[in-house]
């Protein structure tokens, strides 16, 4: 059996930030989870629908292991990514660093792993790997999985093997923190600003605040998309809310990471920003809520007034990041 010893096995909200914290604090850097949210520029969000899908998605990050790229350029971290198409490489590529001391992340299809509750395909899923043994490998996953758990050999390869949306192949990843680590707090507005300034000028309707209204438009059409309206449209609320988003779609995690903002800069542009992120996320619980219960009843009046409140939400977010794109360093 090899484990890598004193690993912070502390479980978070978000699985990528989940990770990020374990590898980072082995180091010697601990941020909070909104902080390393934050300053991955991790808000986004996406209305996707495909001929070839069931059922509409909707996303409010950018996309998995972006918000790694994200961070690591802005921290100056040392990133090494490693992927392949042969899964013995691939265990060669995560046996080697833990072997030396260090924990790796793995990008993987949550559906096979062995304590996952909710046994949906997920291929964007992260996770911080600090040991195994002939049977098991020892991860830390988010809180609501259990933070420290245990997976089969057999499943975690199956996991990373696996192809389909969002996958990587065999995906692996090390964080080195350098000696010259450039403060947090100056990468702050920067890492706002870019977040805002993808937010308001999506290349297409899909995203951003122009995907939050098209989303508003659309939601009062899901239960002519299914044939099961309650568990589609409740998976649908499930995924806002529970998913590992922090709650609210990840909206929040960004208002803690703006409330944890305003506590180190003087600026009246984040604090408005915050304050509005702060009605936002209480809005996106109440959309969740109307769509669960559009499931249940199938009461299409309900979808309409999710409809009003993602209309809502898509004036009030785009208000929230026009004023933190002023933001000066």
């Amino acid at each position: 059996m090899t484990t890598i010893r004193n690993i912070d096995a502390c479980g978070t909200q978000h699985c990528e930030t989940t990770a990020l914290g374990v590898l980072l604090r082995h180091q010697g850097l601990d941020l909070s989870e909104p902080m390393l949210f934050g300053l991955g520029s991790g808000l986004s969000f996406i209305y996707w629908d495909s001929k070839n899908m069931d059922f509409p998605f909707l996303g409010g990050r950018v996309k998995p292991f972006d918000l790694t790229g994200n961070l690591a350029a802005r921290l100056n971290l040392g990133l090494l990514v490693q992927e392949t198409a042969s899964p013995r490489r691939a265990w060669e590529n995560v046996v080697a660093p833990i072997d030396a001391g260090h924990p790796v992340g793995l990008q993987l299809d949550s559906y096979y792993l062995d304590y996952f509750g909710s046994k949906v395909h997920f291929g964007g899923h992260v996770v911080a790997m600090y040991g195994y043994d002939d049977h098991d490998s020892y991860l830390v996953d988010t809180d609501q999985q259990g933070g420290a758990v245990s997976t089969s050999l057999p499943s975690l390869a199956q996991a990373r093997a696996a192809r389909g949306p969002m996958t990587a192949k065999h995906r692996s990843f090390t964080l080195t923190v350098p000696r010259d680590l450039p403060s947090p707090q100056g990468q702050i507005i920067p890492a706002i600003t870019a977040c805002a300034e993808a937010f308001l000028n999506p290349p297409i309707a899909n995203l951003g605040h122009r995907g939050i209204e098209k989303a508003g438009k659309l939601v009062c059409t899901w239960l002519q998309r299914t044939d099961n309206p309650q568990r589609d449209l409740s998976q649908a609320a499930l995924l806002m809310e529970k998913a590992g988003t922090g709650g609210a779609l990840f909206r929040n995690l960004y208002r803690d990471f703006l409330a944890q903002c305003t506590q180190l800069l003087d600026s009246r542009h984040l604090r408005t920003g915050h304050n509005l992120y702060t009605e936002a996320a209480t809005l996106w619980t109440e959309a969740a809520a109307l769509i669960t219960k559009a499931g249940e009843s199938g009461d299409t009046q309900c979808l309409a007034q999710a409809g009003t409140v993602l209309s809502d939400l898509s004036r009030i977010e785009r208000e929230a990041m026009q004023a933190l794109s002023y933001l000066q360093e």
